[in-house]
């Protein structure tokens, strides 16, 4: 297989919300098609890929440095010893010159490749992209179906503590059982009702409500909200400060007995490990949410799942920052606890295929060739028109 040509686009999935420490007023994605020469049904096959939300697009690396390395390899440096085309080895050569550490918008705008790789590849094989995941790296054995949790309760201009729990009630009707909101926005006293009023929808049951933080609080604030939320057993309690000040995670894991979660801001294995060894993070109890889209995708995030596992840590703690239909699979195929959801945000990348249903917070990857981009109609009319 070889690729011909590739294109690259900018969308916006911009927003009027914000969390505690950003507004989405000007975000935006990286959007890549690569056509190959394999035709299927009188078309060449197209890999698609995307950059997940939180972090805005990485076009111009993608266009100016890895891209070009990409045609300029030999066809042996992309293939493998059975001769087919080969995602890791592309992966490698993406990274040449490239020097250690500084993971920020390079993680991202190789995982936009690499998401688009590996889509190519899967459809080239003629199977989903977890299916073909779990046969080269996993057990061979996917899961049907992965848990996932309904992410909002953002702030929004002249939102109202109604208004939120109408958001949450119609999350439930959706098919979800957990749900996430956001924290640190405002005071204390105004989040407690806040997330009063939500745990009021899910009939009083705080074990089903997730905060995040979005990294925003000092010690002595995260120390702080540990203690008034703690007697709400929450199901996490999210990147509450900065995602690389392990010693402050590592504090409040000492003092907030309930499940810590963080990682969806760390873009690689050596981030990772450091959680792992200085963050205080806790394997039976605690989350891990690194996200393969903005981490250098499946390449890298198998190295993190290796990781984990030389730390003692179970896939089964592994619930991917994101919300896409990437991170779904990859979640189906290695057993990983869950995959985010964001119900009707950051659009068109975001969310599943538009068949998915959720029952009871859990939802199918799909039986589409790849990661099955073309089941979500109004985005796949972007990715298709990059390259028509």
């Amino acid at each position: 297989m070889k690729i011909v040509s590739a294109h690259v686009g900018t969308i916006p999935i911009r927003s009027s919300m914000r969390n505690a420490y950003i507004d989405f007023s000007k975000m935006d994605s990286s959007i890549l098609a690569l056509v190959s020469d394999v035709i299927v049904d009188g078309k060449p096959l197209v890999g698609y890929g995307f950059n997940s939300n939180g972090r805005y697009n990485a076009s111009h690396i993608i266009e100016d440095r890895l891209l070009p390395r990409l045609f300029a390899a030999a066809p042996a440096e992309l293939h493998n010893d059975s001769g087919e085309f080969s995602p890791s080895l592309a992966w490698d050569v993406m990274m040449r010159n490239e020097k250690p550490g500084g993971h920020g918008e390079r993680s991202v705008a190789v995982g936009v490749v690499d998401m688009a790789l590996h889509d190519l590849v899967t459809k080239a094989a003629g199977v989903p992209l977890y299916r073909w995941i779990s046969d080269h790296y996993g057990d061979g054995h996917p899961d049907d179906s992965v848990f996932v949790y309904a992410a909002g309760g953002y702030y929004a201009p002249g939102k109202t503590l109604t208004d939120l729990q109408d958001e949450m009630r119609r999350f439930l009707d959706s098919g979800y059982n957990v749900v996430k909101m956001k924290i640190g926005g405002t005071d204390l006293t105004e989040d407690l009702k806040r997330i009063d009023a939500v745990i009021e929808v899910l009939d009083g049951d705080g074990s089903r409500l997730a905060v995040d933080v979005n990294g925003k609080f000092d010690l002595s604030t995260a120390l702080e909200y540990a203690q008034a939320i703690e007697p709400y057993h929450l199901f996490w309690y999210e990147e509450v400060g900065d995602p690389l000040d392990y010693s402050l995670n590592a504090t409040l894991a000492e003092h907030y007995p309930h499940p810590i979660a963080t990682g969806e801001n760390l873009f690689s294995v050596q981030d990772a490990r450091n959680l792992l060894r200085y963050g205080g993070m806790r394997p039976d109890r605690d989350y891990i949410q690194v996200d393969p889209a903005l981490s250098y995708g499946l390449v890298e995030y198998l190295r993190v799942q290796e990781a984990l596992k030389q730390h003692g840590w179970s896939s089964k703690r592994c619930i991917p920052h994101g919300g896409h239909q990437f991170s779904l699979h990859i979640a189906a195929a290695l057993h990983l606890g869950g995959n985010e959801s964001y119900p009707g945000e950051f659009q068109p990348t975001g969310g599943f295929t538009d068949d998915a249903v959720i029952r009871d917070s859990h939802v199918s990857p799909g039986e589409l060739p790849g990661i099955g981009l073309e089941g979500k109609a109004e985005f796949y009319r972007h990715l298709h028109a990059l390259h028509e």
